[in-house]
């Protein structure tokens, strides 16, 4: 089975010069650090949504009212 990598020997290559680098000019240019899907997203709902705040005031009901009820068994 033949190995072939997709690099192109250096030999063979325009614009490299022995025992150097790639000379400044070769290169393509950098990417771009901004793109089109930077930012945050405009279709974002704001706040919690209903049913986390249903679960916490459920729970917080239930609290206050075991320690309402653990109160007043006390004070009778």
């Amino acid at each position: 089975m033949n190995s072939h990598t997709p690099d192109s020997d250096p030999r063979n290559t325009s614009g490299i010069r022995p025992g150097d680098g790639v000379p400044p000019g070769e290169t393509p240019p950098g990417e771009g650090s901004t793109g089109s899907e930077t930012g945050p997203r405009g279709d974002q709902s704001r706040g919690w949504a209903k049913g986390p705040l249903i679960a916490i005031g459920i729970v917080v009901a239930l609290f206050a009212a075991f320690f309402l009820a653990y109160a007043l068994i006390m004070i009778f």
